[in-house]
């Protein structure tokens, strides 16, 4: 069903998996054996004032790839989040703004597929993804030529209040999370700043961070906004990801 855009509705939310990838457990919480396979999660925001995703999943150009990176990243031919729109009935030029929480490749892969869309991220993330020091990072992903609005701590996407980007440092030096306000409460888009639902429940970083207070901070700002109510969509649960309803419009008190 295609997104309503334009009218006077609530700010609706949609969710879609845009890959997949395997790594050590201890990447996303600290102390674990194992290997996980994690989704790489992309959000629709239909908002009366435009349209705008919350990450963009993997490139394209991890479908079939089987050798390097392909080795731990899944891309089903069908998971490119352009293909995800338009199953949807969303054209991928009619995107506006991507909110990238971050700037790894699982979480700005997509943004070459939206090419009149304006990239919104963190000043200090911009900064550092031509620095080098993290592998994570592939500039052909995210400087692709598009409009880039960097910003400088918290901003109100459409100054209504209902799509509040805000910092959350420590996975990486710019990391940043979004508060949406629904029909059905407030969402809170963490990204990787909290990985899995345990994260938060047990106030536990993974092994690896760029900065463990900042992360340590981040976690904390989470844990208040939970208790006060909202609905914290973690950032590579496979769990929780597989109760969230996929290209559907998502109720938060179903969840």
């Amino acid at each position: 069903m295609m997104p309503r855009n334009g009218s006077d509705e609530a700010v609706l939310l949609y969710a879609f998996t845009c890959g997949y990838i395997t790594l050590p457990t201890s990447y996303f919480i600290g102390g674990e054996d194992g290997k996980t396979k994690v989704p790489a999660c992309v959000f629709l925001i239909d908002h009366p004032k435009g349209l705008a995703l919350f990450d963009t999943g993997f490139s394209d150009r991890f479908v079939g790839l089987e050798k390097g990176l392909g080795k731990i990243v899944d891309m089903p031919k069908e998971h490119p989040i352009a293909d995800r729109l338009r199953a949807l009935e969303v054209d991928p030029d009619r995107i506006d703004w991507i909110i990238n929480s971050h700037l790894h490749l699982d979480h700005a892969g997509g943004n070459h597929m939206l090419p009149n869309a304006t990239i919104i991220v963190q000043d200090s993330e911009w900064q550092f993804g031509f620095t080098g020091e993290d592998g994570a990072y592939a500039t052909e992903d995210f400087d692709t030529g598009q409009p880039v609005k960097r910003i400088n701590g918290e901003h109100d996407l459409f100054g209504d209040g209902s799509v509040i980007l805000f910092p959350t440092a420590g996975h990486t030096p710019g990391h940043q999370s979004a508060r949406i306000t629904t029909a059905t409460g407030e969402a809170v888009l963490a990204g990787d700043c909290c990985n899995f639902r345990r994260s938060l429940d047990e106030m536990r970083m993974p092994d690896q961070v760029y900065h463990a207070d900042h992360y340590r901070g981040s976690l904390e700002k989470l844990s208040q906004l939970r208790r006060a109510g909202a609905k914290i969509f973690y950032g590579h649960d496979p769990d929780f990801w597989a109760i969230v309803p996929q290209a559907k419009k998502i109720d938060l008190k179903a969840l």
